[in-house]
C-alpha cells in the first residue's frame, strides 16, 4: 500500500472537501503518517474516514475531527500547546508540526510508551509527554497558548481554564457519554471566557479523580 498516496487522498476527500481551509493544518496532516499510530493489522484502514481502536478501550480520532480541532486553535506558529489525552499520539504529532512545543498528558502508561516510540521514530523533538491525570493539567508549565482536550467530559475542569493565557483558546468536547458538543472557549483580558459551539461529537470519556472522565485521541 502506498501510504503517501492514501494520505493525500484522505486530505483531499475528508479534510479539504469538508471546508478545512487552513493550509498549515492541511500541510501538517500531509506530513503526519497516520498509519504509524495504529496497530499493523489496521494500517490498511489508517486513512479511512473513521476512528480506529488503539487498545485499552481507546481510539485514534477520525482524521476530520483531528483537523477540525487543530484548526479551531487558530495557530500562527510559535505557540506552547497543552494536549489532554495523548492516546495514539497522532493529534500530538500533527500539532508538533505547527507549534514550538506540545505538552501532552496520557493516563495510560502503555499508550504513552507506544506514542513516545513513534515520536522518537519521527524525530519529533518538541513534544513533552508525561503519564498522569490530565484533568489537573500541567500547572508548572502554564500558562499555555492553547489547550486541546481529546476526550469528553460532563463539564470543563477549572484547571484547564486557569492554565490558559489571555487570548488563548480551549478546544474541548463537553456533554454526556453518548453525545457531546465541541466547544471553543477563549480567555479574555477581563478574566472571562467567550464560548463558541463548533459541532456535535462523541469522544471516549476523560477519567479523572473527580468523575467519569478518560484520555485518548
Amino acid at each position: 500500500m502506498d501510504y503517501a498516496v492514501a494520505r493525500r487522498r484522505m486530505v483531499e476527500s475528508q479534510i479539504i472537501r469538508r471546508s478545512i481551509t487552513d493550509q498549515s493544518v492541511i500541510d501538517a496532516l500531509l506530513k503526519t503518517p497516520r498509519h504509524l499510530f495504529v496497530d499493523e493489522g489496521l494500517r490498511p484502514h489508517a486513512y479511512s474516514d473513521a476512528s480506529l481502536p488503539i487498545g485499552e478501550k481507546q481510539t485514534i480520532s477520525q482524521p476530520y475531527m483531528v483537523a477540525a480541532m487543530t484548526a479551531a486553535l487558530g495557530l500562527e506558529g510559535g505557540e506552547r500547546i497543552l494536549e489532554i489525552g495523548t492516546g495514539s499520539g497522532y493529534q500530538t504529532a500533527v500539532l508538533s508540526h505547527l507549534v514550538s512545543r506540545v505538552y501532552t498528558i496520557e493516563r495510560i502508561a502503555t499508550l504513552a510508551g507506544r506514542a513516545r516510540r513513534v515520536f522518537d521514530q519521527l524525530s519529533l523533538t518538541n513534544v513533552n509527554l508525561k503519564v498522569g491525570d490530565g484533568t489537573v493539567g500541567w500547572k508548572d508549565q502554564a500558562p499555555f497558548d492553547g489547550i486541546i482536550v481529546t476526550a469528553g467530559a460532563p463539564e470543563i475542569p477549572t484547571e484547564f481554564l486557569d492554565q490558559l493565557d489571555v487570548g488563548a483558546p480551549l478546544v474541548v468536547p463537553v456533554g454526556p457519554l453518548d453525545q457531546q458538543i465541541l466547544l471553543r472557549l477563549v480567555r479574555t483580558e477581563d478574566g472571562r471566557f467567550s464560548r463558541e459551539e463548533l459541532m456535535d461529537c462523541r469522544f471516549v470519556p476523560l477519567i479523572g479523580e473527580t468523575g467519569w472522565m478518560d484520555n485518548g485521541c
